[in-house]
């Protein structure tokens, strides 16, 4: 589990190789990923968000 707005591990964890991708494609998604966590919390669908190329 990674915090939206810190990025922060908070919880598991991945190789690094992998753990640095994922934090690259988050940071360059922040607000996209804040919208969808919304999104789902208020039971709404989710949007895709584009992957990292």
């Amino acid at each position: 589990m990674i915090e939206i707005e810190s990025l922060a591990v908070i919880a598991g964890s991945l190789p690094h190789r992998a753990l640095g991708l994922v934090i690259e494609w988050a940071s360059m998604h922040q607000k996209d990923l804040s919208a969808a966590w919304e999104d789902a919390k208020a039971l709404q669908p989710l949007r895709k968000i584009a992957p990292l190329k």
